[in-house]
């Protein structure tokens, strides 16, 4: 019996939890202040890793030309401004409504259950780990966001400077400046609107060529997704094994139990009861993406499967997903902005802080916005719990210095990263089939198999 796609991607990814576990626990030589693998596991881990850091580059190799291509066909193609400000609208307004759901969904359960509290006071294991290694963890957080931009909102601010840029074969030439690709991407589709129609031909001829070509070439890759995904996840398991897990335990449970209710409760209910669509259909079309998605823990390496996924799995036009996925790619970060709620409350329980429900709200808001305006940058999410406390208030001082707390946070990061990117990714998802089913467009019906 010949297994599909997916099937051979999740026997990959349990083989490389087990095999990973095996040797954290059998080839450690030393835990303390990093793990250290005897050479035997460190080759065997380096050469996997290798293959898949191989397979990540090549899913990011097409990444400009897929977006560049998919965008301005998709738009250019509406023929007048209004389908796009309409399409765009709707976006944006979904955008905002599922971050906000998955904040709140992550506020619940950390009030609820207090991850950062024993008998009402701050874990003392936690606190004198922390005291004791402060220096350490402020060096991982400094490493890290090393030249970002971490005071006020300035991360924020510069949202709209990062869209624009200064040459524009820079939108080109780098991954992590997709807001500038998609602003190209749009002002070469509107000005097609309105170039002569032998112009507008010969470009648009282009670049639906091009557009195929990625497409092609996105088919060999996934080929290569189940050693890619062995190798990316054997080395997070290898070198971050469970013992770490020990007094991060309860918050990294909160954190997951909170993206599970987003993953499994909120957008199902969106998907049901918004885009009249079955969310477990959603969820198979999806399995392909989800599951690269949670290797990789990276949107944009996983966009050229998810725009895959959903033309050919779930029927959603070009037209709606070349505008939705990589707009989402980029600002769309349920997943994120639920783990930046849940990871600032967590640090204001270590302190012993009892933050009134005002700067909870704040929280709720600046987590809303940093999702957003530094999800372009490296380390957004440390950088964005950072603003978060250096803006949270209590009796009328900044709540700051909390660096040690976040690097401490490093040491589970890996894995909750992979599970938010998972969720941000399912997210995008929806809101283009949500998108299309408004649109009148016919999804997750009768599709074929990836």
């Amino acid at each position: 019996m010949k297994l599909k796609p997916w099937q051979l991607i999740l026997g990959a990814l349990i083989a490389a939890v087990a095999i990973g576990w095996i040797i954290n626990t059998t080839c450690a030589t030393s835990r303390e202040p990093e793990l250290v693998l005897n050479g035997f596991g460190e080759k065997f881990v380096g050469f996997f890793a290798y293959l898949g850091e191989l397979f990540l580059r090549a899913l990011k190799m097409i990444i400009v030309p897929l977006i560049f291509s998919s965008i301005v066909v998709a738009i250019a193609g509406l023929g007048k401004t209004g389908g796009f400000g309409r399409l765009g609208v709707k976006t944006l307004g979904y955008y905002v409504l599922t971050s906000f759901f998955a904040i709140i969904s992550g506020l619940a359960l950390v009030n609820w259950i207090q991850p950062g509290y024993v008998d009402g006071k701050p874990n003392p294991e936690i606190v004198e780990k922390i005291t004791r290694d402060s220096e350490t963890y402020e060096d991982k957080v400094a490493a890290k966001t090393e030249g970002q931009k971490v005071q006020g909102l300035g991360a924020v601010g510069d949202i709209f400077k990062r869209m624009i840029p200064e040459n524009i074969f820079d939108a080109f030439g780098n991954n992590g400046r997709m807001l500038s690709l998609i602003f190209v991407s749009l002002l070469v589709a509107f000005a097609l609107m309105v170039v002569s129609q032998s112009a507008r031909t010969a470009v648009l001829g282009f670049l639906e060529g091009v557009n195929e070509i990625t497409l092609v070439v996105t088919n060999w890759i996934m080929f290569l997704a189940p050693i890619g995904v062995f190798g990316l996840v054997l080395k997070t398991v290898a070198y971050t094994g469970i013992e770490t897990f020990g007094l991060l335990g309860k918050y990294f449970l909160v954190v997951l139990g909170s993206l599970l209710i987003h993953l499994l409760v909120v957008l199902p209910l969106i998907l049901k009861f918004i885009g009249k669509v079955n969310p477990w259909r959603q969820f198979y079309a999806m399995r392909n993406a989800l599951l690269t998605a949670f290797s990789t823990a990276s949107s944009s390496a996983t966009l050229p499967v998810t725009m895959r996924a959903l033309r050919e799995n779930a029927g959603v036009s070009n037209r709606v997903s070349s505008f939705v996925l990589p707009l989402g790619a980029t600002v769309n970060m349920d997943g994120t902005a639920l783990y930046e709620c849940v990871a600032v409350i967590f640090a204001v329980q270590l302190l012993g802080y009892d933050l009134p429900m005002s700067q909870q709200f704040l929280v709720v808001a600046l987590a809303l916005l940093t999702s957003i305006g530094v999800a372009g940058i490296p380390s957004a999410s440390l950088v964005a719990i950072t603003i978060i406390l250096n803006n949270v208030t209590i009796d009328g001082e900044y709540l700051a210095g909390t660096g040690a707390i976040i690097g401490f946070l490093l040491a589970v990061d890996r894995p909750l990263d992979m599970s938010r990117t998972a969720v941000n990714v399912f997210s995008d998802s929806c809101g283009a089939v949500v998108i299309a089913k408004s649109e009148g467009e016919s999804v997750l019906e009768n599709k074929t198999e990836m």
